[in-house]
């Protein structure tokens, strides 16, 4: 059910920011956001349970600000690359700090007791790969999303509800295909829905690598749907096989790495596609936008090989 709702969520907001963009104005798609926030913290306090630990783990506050620091500065890298210039002094600049704040990441969390993100873990395949494949997977649907605006609104002249109301196939897709793959984890494990998300990925973004002005309707259609039953397959496997991929007692750690992984993925699927169409004109965006389409293929084939190494079902509910 949750992951019906988080396919549903994610494919099914264009349409609803653009009928509000429609009827209240661009600034509308921020204040919403406001009730619903002040109603998830309400509801969180009443219903979300105090954590079992016997106590609260302590703030890890340098492993937090040189992750904040790794995470902001390639992304704001892969924004403004195409403005400053990818070989640019500051560009340079900011590939150094990132490499070296990464390193200085890795051996902060090695020697602290309760480690924000314990670099360890990465050791275990398994669990890498799972984390891999939810970047991959919210990098190919942010690509998606952001990509699929700007061509219909300003290459088609869409208006911003009917480019929303263009991503309801996704948005069917997902949320169809969401629980269908919770039951197919349940009863095979985490490779074959990991195999059917890479196929339906990688055959949507190629629908759409030769994109042009004049791509048929259906084709958009069809590719969007494609890639929204791909997101639909990917989340349950990916989920089942970052918490098979370490101990039992890891479980909530592999959960709540994998979660980030994929809001960083959301991150650098919106950087990458921005920095493709940058100070592109619409008669130019559609064929500026193609590297964003083949990205999405090879994120479908990045999860064929994180499929390959989840573990197969009798190790699943192995303790």
């Amino acid at each position: 059910m949750w992951g019906g709702f988080l396919g549903f969520s994610r494919a099914a907001g264009p349409v609803t920011g653009g009928a509000l963009v429609a009827g209240f104005g661009w600034r509308s798609v921020f204040w919403v956001n406001a009730p619903v926030v002040v109603a998830a913290l309400a509801l969180s306090a009443v219903f979300v349970p105090e954590s079992r630990a016997r106590r609260p783990q302590r703030l890890d506050l340098p492993g937090q600000a040189l992750l904040t620091a790794v995470i902001g500065v390639s992304v704001g890298v892969l924004i403004e690359g195409p403005r400053i210039g990818w070989t640019s002094p500051l560009a340079l600049t900011m590939y150094a700090f990132v490499a070296a704040a990464s390193v200085a990441f890795v051996r902060v969390e090695c020697r602290r007791d309760e480690p924000l993100i314990d670099p360890r873990l990465f050791r275990h395949p398994v669990f890498s790969g799972a984390v891999l494949g939810a970047v991959a997977v919210f990098v190919a649907l942010n690509v998606t999303l952001l990509l699929n605006t700007l061509y219909l609104q300003h290459t088609r002249g869409w208006t911003p509800l009917a480019a929303g109301t263009a991503t309801l196939p996704m948005a069917v897709g997902a949320t169809v295909c969401a629980p269908l793959s919770g039951r197919l984890v349940g009863r095979l494990g985490p490779r074959l829905p990991l195999s059917l998300a890479g196929a339906f990925l990688t055959a949507g973004g190629l629908c759409l690598a030769g994109l042009d002005t004049g791509t048929s309707v259906v084709l958009l259609l069809s590719a969007y749907a494609l890639i929204g039953i791909g997101f639909g397959f990917a989340n349950a496997p990916i989920t089942n096989t970052a918490v098979s991929g370490l101990p039992p007692t890891r479980a909530g750690v592999a959960g709540a790495i994998t979660s980030t992984a994929r809001q960083f993925g959301a991150a650098l699927g919106i950087a990458i596609a921005g920095g493709l169409v940058t100070a592109t004109g619409p008669a130019q965006l559609a064929h500026a936008s193609r590297p964003g389409w083949i990205l999405v293929a090879a994120c479908g084939i990045l999860l064929f090989l994180v499929a390959r190494t989840s573990r197969p079902r009798k190790d699943v509910t192995r303790p």
